[in-house]
């Protein structure tokens, strides 16, 4: 052995981003401690923007960060992982199906996964809808709206018509109502260039299972939210759950059927299916069971965060919610407690209470509560564009989604229909088939 320390990152999102990050200016140049990143991309994505893609509010690349770029310290391998051999220490990832596996030594582990879609096993899900994981799921997304107006323009039997222009957003959490909200921005406002298209038979539907949408936020701002989309076209299904999907079809569990070729699935979250195969205890949702410190229980080698974590909530009770707010916080505790770990310091519990929630409602609309304190309407969605233009990692990243955003402003999105983009079927996410244990609480997936 030559005495190198390995710490080996698995996921390159929030959390393993920010623990990259952390333990650089822990170790700098150091030739003794390793620093290695395993993500099937070579970029971060920022999550919180994403709806906007759908829309055309934002061009696909001005929300991801070059991981090469952000960590010029950290070996970045763009892998898939394979498998993990946790007796032995080692990873074993590829960049491809034809390449080699590679194998991936280290003393610590960090897994920074994110989720993979839950589908619950309803039938046809996997198969026909879509998904809002990926920038390949947004961009997908954009050009499938696109090709339904198309469409649209050229169909004369108003009954194939209506289930060309019927949009449904399964999920009534952040992801699925600012989804929806973007998705009804831009299919009213693509009208436009449509003579053929009657903009009353344009119909956007957000299905959720709850009793109130957003359910993360005051009731008071959940009703302002669903005024919000309602007043803008929006159909909400509260108490309602999708059942099924075939590829012009959607099943409600009212026992009506609406004619649809867009089923955008934003209702459930599991954990990596990787998680399954390691032998390791598991907490709440099939995550690893971690402490306080974020290590997982039996492995002291091996930490967990973010979405693939059971982590204790200290602040509050029970486990700390899957959000971008808590994986960032959770990065820099892991990259802390694992420099503690090689000094041979002890470690720090992880504790931390959320500044505030933000949902975007299209048009110059939004919700927040910060620090307490709540706002709606056109301060909110200031405020909301404000704060994540500040977080959004890169002057030059930050540059190009302010100039996006002031051409919104100014001329009419774009509904150029790039073919490759369009994909048939349904999500670039891993579908993940597991029974419904919180049918109600399942249908938000708080960022």
């Amino acid at each position: 052995m030559d005495g190198t320390k390995r710490i080996v990152i698995l996921g390159g999102g929030f959390a393993g981003v920010t623990a990259a990050c952390r333990l650089e200016r822990h170790f700098g140049r150091r030739a003794e401690v390793q620093v290695t990143i395993v993500d099937a991309e070579n970029f971060s994505l920022f999550t919180p923007l994403l709806p906007e893609v759908p829309s055309g509010s934002l061009q696909a690349k001005h929300i991801v960060y070059p991981l090469r770029a952000a960590l010029r310290r950290t070996a970045v391998r763009q892998a898939e992982v394979r498998h993990i051999d946790l007796d032995g220490r080692v990873v074993v990832a590829a960049h491809c199906a034809k390449c080699h596996e590679a194998p991936l030594p280290y003393d610590h582990l960090v897994l920074a996964f994110g989720g993979a879609t839950n589908f619950f096993g309803l039938p046809g899900l996997a198969e026909y809808a879509r998904t809002m994981k990926s920038l390949a799921d947004a961009t997908a997304l954009h050009a499938h709206l696109i090709d339904k107006l198309e469409h649209a323009e050229l169909e004369d039997d108003p009954a194939a018509r209506r289930g060309l222009l019927t949009f449904v957003v399964a999920g009534g959490g952040f992801a699925g109502v600012e989804t929806a909200a973007q998705v009804n921005d831009f299919v009213r406002a693509a009208g436009q260039f449509y003579p053929r298209i009657d903009p009353t038979a344009v119909r956007v539907v957000l299905v959720h299972s709850g009793p109130r949408v957003l359910p993360e936020v005051s009731e008071k701002l959940s009703a302002y939210a669903l005024g919000q989309l309602g007043r803008r076209g929006v159909e909400v299904r509260l108490g309602t759950r999708v059942k099924g999907a075939t590829a012009d079809r959607v099943a409600l569990s009212t026992g009506e059927e609406l004619a649809c070729h867009t089923l955008v699935w934003a209702a459930g979250v599991a954990p990596h299916p990787l998680l399954a195969a390691l032998d390791l205890p598991k907490g709440a949702g099939g995550r690893v069971e971690v402490d306080a410190c974020l290590r997982s229980v039996g492995r002291p080698e091996v930490w967990a965060l973010g979405d693939c974590a059971a982590v204790p909530d200290l602040a509050r009770e029970g486990v700390c919610p899957p959000t971008a707010q808590h994986a960032l916080r959770q990065g820099k505790v892991v990259a802390d407690n694992v420099a503690a770990a090689l000094a041979g310091g002890d470690p720090t519990p992880f504790k931390y209470k959320p500044l505030g929630l933000m949902a975007g409602l299209g048009r110059r609309s939004a919700v927040a509560e910060v620090m307490g304190l709540r706002f709606s309407g056109f301060f909110a969605w200031w405020l909301w564009r404000t704060v994540y233009l500040m977080k959004l990692p890169g002057f030059e990243r930050k540059v190009r989604v302010a100039l996006d955003w002031t051409l919104d402003l100014f001329f009419a999105r774009d509904i150029v229909y790039l073919r490759s983009l369009h994909t048939t079927g349904g999500a670039a996410a891993v579908p993940v088939n597991v029974p419904d244990p919180h049918p109600a609480e399942s249908a938000s997936a708080p960022r």
